[in-house]
């Protein structure tokens, strides 16, 4: 694995070029990475972009932190607020997801018998805050059970409207879902909701460089997204967008000196947002860096290179799915990066799934390729009550495809998993 592996957007069929002006990757070369989409990663060129950021910062604190760094993020801010399709200034850093959603429900209020949505595919660390705000305010968590496997992206959007009431207060949707690599209709479920009187929070953890965003024309009341995934920022950089109706109750989980700043040059939301102590800003000022060299030598920008690695997720998925001799879990329509292939002959009762998981993933990494095997239905569920003791699961093998992959290393994972499972 390396730099000069690139994947063509046309066919997803891979070659090797030795075009100097395509980025190189600090990865391992003798791991097959196929799970980029846990932690991303990210290209050389904007780790020393962050170096030189670092240094900058080391050199005078003060006037980096004090004077320097307002009109930095700015830049910054305006560079990412194209890329997702936003107004600047409906954007604020936060250093990942899982404190983006934490945000906005620390911040909201509800009341005794208020009902919060969430998908039975909801990540487990944003399901956990929604359920810590629940108990805080005598509220109660409802879950849209979306059918896995499915082959129609109305029934996700179908399970979500049939889990609404009228005490539905707030949803919480993925946009692209953790454990099962669905990319859902956000925008049709958004508006939908919002006819029915509902706020949205879209966890987008994965979606940024992954499928195109225009975050203006979702509408979502609120949406949080990572950088440090499949736009390959360097680790601890994302963002909040609040839509501006309601970005007067929404507060930074810190409270720093932007709550009382007699600035008027910037709304309260920005003031608030950014200063909340002292920090490493260098991920979030590397966004522009890792804008322009991410999609280097691609065709078509990001656009070519999110279809490229959606093209070679879904031959990654043909090729397990052949291989294992299983039906898709999704339809084409629903996928971007990442894939979720069930593994046969694991079916067994959900509490009996993480143990199975751990041992088949170790088996995995012992050959040197990472890549997640998932259990589901979510064994999290049980611990809430969600799901009956009897409940029968199986394991699944979650692949994601960047620009670094190639085809073969697909194959190398097929030969462990056939042979684990016979």
């Amino acid at each position: 694995m390396s730099g000069e592996e690139v994947v063509l957007p046309d066919t997803g069929s891979p070659r090797r070029t030795a075009d100097p002006a395509l980025p190189a990757w600090a990865l391992d070369p003798a791991v097959a990475f196929l799970n980029h989409g846990s932690f991303g990663a990210c290209p050389r060129s904007v780790l020393e972009a962050q170096s030189r950021w670092r240094d900058r910062l080391e050199a005078d604190p003060v006037a980096f932190l004090a004077r320097d760094l307002d009109p930095l993020l700015a830049d910054a801010r305006h560079e990412l607020a194209r890329f997702v399709g936003s107004d600047p200034d409906d954007l604020v850093f936060v250093p990942n997801a899982t404190a983006g959603v934490n945000t906005v429900l620390r911040s909201l209020r509800f009341g005794p018998g208020d009902e919060l949505l969430a998908l039975d595919h909801a990540y487990n660390a944003s399901l956990n805050a929604l359920r810590f705000a629940a108990e805080r305010d005598g509220a109660r968590v409802a879950l849209a059970r979306v059918p896995f496997p499915l082959d129609d992206p109305d029934a996700a959007v179908d399970a979500v409207l049939r889990a609404v009431t009228p005490r539905t207060r707030l949803a919480l949707l993925d946009h692209v879902t953790s454990p099962t690599a669905l990319v859902l209709p956000v925008a049709e479920i958004v508006r939908e909701l919002g006819r029915r009187g509902v706020d949205t929070l879209v966890d987008g953890a994965h979606a940024p460089g992954m499928v195109p965003l225009d975050l203006d024309a979702i509408g979502a009341a609120y949406y949080t997204g990572n950088c440090h995934k499949w736009m390959c920022v360097p680790k601890g950089s994302a963002f909040l967008r609040v839509r501006r109706d309601r970005q007067h109750a929404i507060r930074p989980l810190a409270i720093s000196h932007g709550a009382n700043s007699t600035r008027t040059d910037v709304g309260r939301y920005r003031l608030e947002f950014d200063w909340t102590g002292t920090f490493d800003p260098t991920p979030w000022l590397c966004i522009p860096d890792a804008l322009r060299a991410v999609p280097a030598g691609i065709a078509g920008g990001w656009r070519g290179l999110m279809d490229g690695n959606r093209t070679l997720a879904l031959a990654a998925r043909d090729l397990l799915a052949d291989r294992l001799g299983v039906e898709h879990a999704a339809p084409d329509a629903m996928l971007g990066s990442m894939a979720a292939v069930r593994l046969p002959g694991t079916e067994a009762a959900v509490p009996d799934l993480p143990a199975a998981a751990a041992s088949l993933e170790a088996a995995v990494v012992a050959r040197r390729i990472e890549a997640p095997v998932v259990a589901w239905p979510s064994p999290w569920l049980l611990q809430s009550g969600d799901l009956p003791r009897g409940a029968v699961g199986s394991l699944y093998v979650r692949v994601s495809a960047q620009r670094y992959n190639r085809i073969e290393e697909y194959d190398r994972l097929a030969d462990v998993l056939v042979g684990a499972l016979r």
